[in-house]
């Protein structure tokens, strides 16, 4: 049965979308073409009529992973306009966004992974780390239409670093401790 442009687009968001959360939970490696497009609602045949290859569609969805956490740091950051970075911080370095694999920051779930993967892939994440370091830095009043400076470096880096290691360990306490230090470090940082 044929399908229509119009269904064909959404079939595609829909793969894109539902990837994003799958890679995100179980790594590119963890899932194949198959469960991914069950995951969708769709057959293995209709993958080939949208991607490439499956590096085409962990490109896209890894695209769809960064500006998803983007939007929701901007909607943290608006809803404390006073303090953007700390309204961030405070989600980013939770238990709860510690808990949220498919949902979480695709760089502490997926950058090791991330550095195995086509440059397609990698671009993707570099674009949206780029976009992470220009909101920190224009947070920490370091932009300039220049490169992202090392304090917002160096801030990203704990966060990521954080979240990673408290997502590696089973004892919430450790993982709680580790979140907790962090933030302290960013508070530190950006008060300096």
């Amino acid at each position: 049965m044929r399908v229509s442009r119009t269904q064909a687009a959404e079939n595609r968001e829909t793969v894109i979308n539902v990837a994003s959360r799958l890679f995100r939970e179980r790594g590119f490696d963890g899932i194949g073409l198959k469960d991914l497009m069950k995951g969708a609602g769709l057959t293995q045949g209709a993958f080939y009529k949208q991607f490439e290859s499956k590096e085409d569609l962990a490109a896209q969805a890894s695209m769809r992973a960064m500006e998803s956490v983007i939007h929701r740091w901007s909607a943290a950051a608006d809803a404390n306009a006073q303090d953007p970075l700390d309204a961030v911080v405070a989600f980013y370095l939770s238990m709860g966004h510690r808990a949220e694999r498919m949902d979480g920051c695709p760089v502490a779930a997926l950058g090791s992974d991330a550095a195995r993967q086509s440059p397609d892939v990698k671009a993707s994440f570099e674009a949206g780390i780029r976009e992470y370091l220009e909101m920190v830095d224009g947070w920490v009043g370091a932009a300039d239409g220049e490169e992202p400076g090392a304090k917002a470096m160096a801030i990203l880096s704990t966060m990521v670093g954080a979240l990673l290691l408290s997502r590696a360990v089973n004892d919430p306490g450790l993982a709680q401790g580790f979140l907790n230090a962090a933030a302290g470090q960013v508070r530190k940082a950006v008060a300096a």
